[in-house]
């Protein structure tokens, strides 16, 4: 299980995403950060950064 906590990205942001993989943690957390942060151009840099942030839950 792959998770993401928006909060290592977004200081003070409490929200995460579990899955599976690593494509659809990305995949929420770029619609979470559409919707609840007002990012409207969503660059190749932030999508990376994401994928830096998503950790194996066991080592969360």
């Amino acid at each position: 299980m792959k998770r993401f906590d928006c909060g290592t990205l977004v200081p003070g942001c409490t929200w995460h995403a579990r899955a599976e993989d690593q494509a659809e943690v990305v995949r929420r957390a770029v619609e979470h950060m559409r919707t609840a942060h007002g990012e409207t151009i969503i660059r190749e840099n932030m999508v990376d950064n994401i994928k830096e942030r998503v950790k194996d839950e066991e080592n969360v």
